[in-house]
């Protein structure tokens, strides 16, 4: 087993990961991590706790460009309690960088201060309906957006939101990096791998994830 240490280099994620008692990746954070760091586009297959939020969001957060005020990653996520739960984990390493502020977006909040906020976000995440109200109204702009994370995708699909996610995938940039994580791999998702994701790399973890 790798060491955090080993997987990246900014410092200040480091410390804020050894503070937090986390020192050693779990499987999908060991495999994950050097995909997104290169660049590449990924499909992640794995269950809820074996530490996704880190497998995409710490390599992320360090690919983060601080003297940018716009926003560089879009997180979508089924559900509101999911989107507050990412954004939790991932500003207990994001507020000991530099100016990297995350912004949860999620309906049952007040719309003027989620709208005040994107303002100087760099890193959003939010549910497909609240992500579509913020694009209808231009207060989401996704002009410097670098990578889109679709989160638990099978869920999303299986909730009705596959129109909102094909909406929120095509106003983002054509030439951005592509990360989608599923515990199951129906049709639709695959369908959704061919359609947005460039010759992804596949990080499974866990025999026998259902295809249906």
């Amino acid at each position: 087993m790798k060491k955090f240490g080993e997987l990246l280099s900014n410092v200040k994620i480091l410390t804020a990961l050894e503070k937090e008692g986390f020192t050693e990746p779990t499987e999908i954070q060991e495999k994950s991590i050097p995909v997104i760091l290169s660049g590449a586009d990924m499909l992640g297959k794995s269950r809820t706790g074996s530490g996704k939020t880190f497998a995409f969001g710490l390599p992320i957060i360090e690919k983060i460009d601080i003297e940018t005020d716009k926003v560089q990653a879009l997180i979508v996520c089924p559900t509101r309690e999911l989107a507050r739960q990412v954004t939790l984990e991932l500003r207990k390493v994001a507020n000991a960088c530099d100016r990297i502020k995350i912004v949860p977006i999620y309906g049952g909040e007040d719309m003027a201060k989620q709208i005040a906020a994107l303002k100087s976000a760099k890193i959003v995440v939010g549910t497909p309906g609240r992500i579509m109200d913020h694009l209808g109204r231009r207060t989401l702009k996704l002009d410097c957006l670098k990578v889109t994370v679709l989160d638990e995708a099978d869920e999303m699909l299986n909730m009705g939101f596959r129109d909102d996610i094909e909406a929120i995938m095509k106003a983002c940039p054509k030439y951005r990096q592509n990360i989608m994580f599923s515990a199951t791999m129906p049709k639709p998702i695959a369908e959704l791998t061919s359609l947005y994701l460039k010759d992804p790399v596949t990080v499974e973890i866990g025999a026998g994830l259902s295809t249906y």
